[in-house]
């Protein structure tokens, strides 16, 4: 049976108000399995979610990130008008602000396939596939995750972040998309801890303005497809 996924267009949202309600979703998408596990004449279906949004200036620092990536002090980060986190994700620092897509996808993979691998692999197909619709030759880089523009070569730039949680095969985080991106944002910080590579958007790739609306059409119609989901 084709797995359904319930779409959410969350719009510009605080990342802490974000990161609550993927905290709920999860949660309760755990207590289900667990329940289920405990009294397996009572089995009740767990449901999968795809939240798109975007959201006000924030840095976030994934488990395994250092803080000393942040270039900025509190003044500093007041300055720029951001917030910063420590997450629960994968993955070390990186950057969210209006123009950036940023997709959370709390699925349970046992509707799937159980190999966080095979997940990491095709969240970053369904981007390079979306960027293929622009003309934009993207790819992936071994030993790293993200989605890059002239990935092997000296001029590399990363147009897509990613970090991700999984528990009992569960997921939440995600992928984050620069369409029309402010830039500049990405010299406070080594993003994703990475200091000798540039990050990239699809207008400054393109060096024109982007449609913003037609990009999460596209992305949420690849990811149904190399998931191989119904969007509802």
């Amino acid at each position: 049976m084709t797995p359904k996924v319930i779409y959410e267009d969350l719009g510009l949202i605080d990342f802490k108000e974000a990161w609550n309600y993927q905290t709920l979703l999860f949660d309760a998408t755990i207590a289900i399995k667990m329940a289920n596990r405990r009294d397996e004449n009572n089995k009740r279906t767990t449901s999968n979610y795809l939240l798109f949004c975007e959201h006000p200036h924030v840095f976030t620092l994934g488990k395994s990130g250092k803080e000393t990536h942040l270039l900025l002090n509190e003044n500093s980060l007041k300055a720029r008008g951001a917030t910063y986190y420590k997450i629960n994700r994968g993955g070390d620092i990186t950057y969210h602000g209006p123009g950036q897509l940023v997709a959370y996808p709390i699925l349970d993979l046992d509707h799937f396939f159980t190999d966080i691998h095979k997940y990491l692999r095709l969240l970053e197909e369904a981007v390079i596939v979306t960027l293929a619709e622009y003309d934009i030759t993207a790819e992936r880089v071994e030993g790293l995750t993200g989605v890059w523009v002239d990935g092997t070569k000296p001029t590399a730039r990363k147009i897509c972040a990613m970090g991700v949680k999984c528990s009992r095969w569960v997921t939440m985080h995600g992928i984050a998309l620069n369409v029309k991106t402010d830039l500049s944002y990405f010299k406070n910080i080594v993003p994703c801890g990475i200091n000798n590579k540039a990050v990239t958007s699809i207008q400054h790739e393109l060096g024109k303005e982007i449609d913003m609306n037609e990009v999460k059409q596209k992305l949420k119609i690849n990811l149904s497809k190399v998931f191989n989901y119904e969007i509802v």
